[in-house]
């Protein structure tokens, strides 16, 4: 009985010390996202995105929005690779509102022209990108290819006499 009552006794002390190790350890966790600066938030949301962690990337960029703009830029792209494409554009929206990033210009373009909408738009925020960066080959590759679309569509309309 004795040797049954110790085991209990120690078994309680040992969820007691668990429980105050995993509080501590929540505590610190805590502690050090306040002690990262908005760009290492940015900076370990891109990890987690890179890992496929949209989730973890996408909290790490709301972080980091409360003090700098463009981290709607990298928020707008998790949203995109999730599918959602209200939130990233509003997401884009703020990020070029907030900091008229050519990489949040043509983002937006991008997502116009993927989505098939708003190709004039698309248009001028690309060529505002390329105007703005005229050496990135990315920002000319969407400029391209959103007037191709607008092209194409333009001669499958049909003739209205």
């Amino acid at each position: 009985m004795e040797k049954n009552r110790i085991l209990g006794i120690a078994r309680c002390a040992l969820i007691i010390l668990c429980m105050t190790v995993f509080t501590a350890c929540g505590l610190l966790q805590n502690t050090s996202n306040r002690l990262l600066t908005p760009q290492e938030h940015i900076n370990l949301g891109v990890t987690y995105e890179n890992a496929r962690e949209l989730d973890s990337a996408e909290k790490e960029y709301r972080i980091a929005s409360k003090d700098i703009p463009v981290a709607y830029l990298y928020l707008g792209n998790v949203y995109f690779q999730k599918g959602l494409f209200d939130k990233a554009e509003k997401a884009y929206r703020k990020a070029i509102d907030g900091t008229n990033d050519p990489r949040a210009l043509n983002n937006l373009a991008w997502l116009y022209y993927t989505r098939d909408v708003k190709l004039d738009e698309a248009e001028k925020l690309a060529a505002a990108a390329v105007d703005i960066n005229p050496g990135n080959v990315e920002f000319s590759d969407t400029l391209t290819k959103i007037r191709e679309k607008r092209m194409i569509k333009a001669t499958e309309s049909p003739v209205v006499n």
